[in-house]
């Protein structure tokens, strides 16, 4: 099995991924209401300060 057949079939991948989708729209949302371009490490530490765990809260709640 090659390493792309692997993290694609990886679950913590798809989850990275995933969280990486909603740090890049925090990004874009945070980025038009200020004006200007924040950056990916600005808008991944508001994530993960603000909304990261609401985001975790929604998952587990999805699985039961």
């Amino acid at each position: 099995m090659s390493a792309e057949a692997i993290m694609r079939n990886s679950e913590l991948y798809r989850s990275f991924l995933e969280e990486r989708e909603h740090i890049l729209k925090n990004k874009w949302y945070m980025s038009e209401k200020e004006g200007h371009d924040v950056g990916f490490e600005r808008a991944l530490m508001d994530w993960v300060c603000y909304h990261r765990e609401e985001y975790k809260k929604h998952l587990t709640e999805d699985k039961k």
